[in-house]
């Protein structure tokens, strides 16, 4: 097929100042308050700090004040800091796995950068409210829901992105636990979220007594079919887990996790929602996955030989140049993303979702997608 052109040096220079004049455009309207996971009508609710997605916003924050050093977006990134103090310690809306999601582009990145000792508290905190959701028995954060519960003994693929603040509390900390829990967990989703072929379960239910049960894809159009999203957790999670414990068994699912991905997406290298099916099927895309899986290309560039490297870079600035060309919202607007044409959760006959953000913006998708821009751009420290 015709793959897109690789975007350039400019161009990714370019897309990254439109999207931190974007993120600056917003401040007004998400510092006292949250953004939404998806947008409506191209333009992003409001919202309290209770969702599992509010810490990409304060991520997008971030990567502004790094591109530009403007203190408005540190003094933002700062407040947010605030919320998210007050969050962990409140207890608001954490009983679930997602404080990496939460607390990585949020408190992580803020305390890389400034040094602020309340931010690197409260991400040691999130560290904390994590590990207690730790099962012994299957070895494995438990997602969501009351703990031990049979229906909600179960771990998905996107907690691979969680694992990076665990690494990072044993670094701060010099204790180790958050680390062993976060091996034992990768290990676990290793060995049962990834199929024989690379492609990925959504979810894994795992037996009372430890033992592997069975995997599902509860996102995903069904439960043998590839959703695009999880896909891409299961290719940026893997490389960032290969990078945490050098374990070979990390990059070889990184590898095959990818080629599998490679084997489904378009001509543009911007998936559908379930990679199932292809755009001649009027299908949404979802182009956050295309985000998350180039910031897995580039960290692999990163870290891997540079003959191996060199092709992820390329593949990567592919998957960009795409993005920034066909999916970049057009023009700034007060409350508007930076890319179209995602998708948070699409009903079928065979899930229960409930649909909302389906061919918008997703607040994970501009986020991934700009850090990808400032890989490009910089010689970036990573969040994660």
């Amino acid at each position: 097929m015709d793959r897109p052109r690789p975007i350039t040096n400019a161009e990714a220079a370019a897309a990254l100042d439109k999207a931190a004049a974007q993120v600056r455009l917003n401040l007004p309207k998400y510092t006292k308050r949250c953004q939404k996971h998806s947008s409506v009508d191209g333009v992003y609710p409001a919202c309290g700090n209770t969702d599992w997605t509010c810490g990409f916003w304060p991520g997008e924050v971030w990567l502004a004040y790094e591109r530009t050093g403007e203190d408005a977006f540190r003094q933002t990134g700062m407040a947010l800091v605030d919320s998210f103090h007050r969050r962990i310690v409140k207890k608001i809306r954490v009983a679930h796995h997602d404080m990496g999601f939460l607390y990585t582009p949020s408190c992580v990145a803020a305390y890389q950068l400034t040094g602020e000792q309340k931010a690197k508290e409260a991400a040691v905190l999130a560290a904390d409210q994590l590990i207690r959701r730790f099962q012994p028995k299957g070895e494995f954060l438990q997602a969501w829901g009351r703990m031990g519960a049979r229906s909600n003994y179960r771990f998905i693929i996107d907690c691979l992105l969680n694992l990076p603040l665990l690494y990072w509390a044993s670094r701060e900390t010099g204790d180790g636990i958050y680390a062993d829990i976060a091996r034992r967990h990768t290990a676990t989703c290793m060995a049962n979220s990834f199929r024989p072929d690379g492609s990925t379960f959504h979810t894994f239910y795992m037996n009372k007594d430890g033992t592997p049960g069975h995997g599902r894809t509860c996102q995903g159009y069904k439960d043998d079919s590839f959703w695009a999203r999880g896909q891409a957790w299961g290719v940026y999670g893997s490389i960032l887990s290969w990078r945490d414990t050098g374990d070979p068994a990390a990059l070889d699912t990184f590898r095959r996790a990818l080629a599998f991905y490679l084997t489904r997406l378009p001509e543009d290298l911007v998936p559908c929602w379930d990679m199932l099916f292809q755009p001649d099927s009027g299908e949404p895309r979802d182009s956050s996955s295309a985000a998350i899986v180039a910031c897995g290309l580039l960290e692999a560039a990163r870290l891997l030989p540079r003959e191996e490297g060199a092709g992820y870079e390329e593949l990567a600035r592919e998957m960009m140049g795409s993005l920034a060309r066909d999916y970049a919202v057009p023009e700034l607007k007060k409350g508007a993303g930076l890319i179209l044409h995602g998708t948070y959760s699409k009903k079928s006959p065979y899930n229960t979702c409930f649909p909302e953000g389906v061919d918008e913006c997703t607040s994970w998708g501009d986020y991934f997608y700009m850090e990808a821009l400032t890989r490009l751009t910089a010689d970036w420290t990573p969040y994660w």
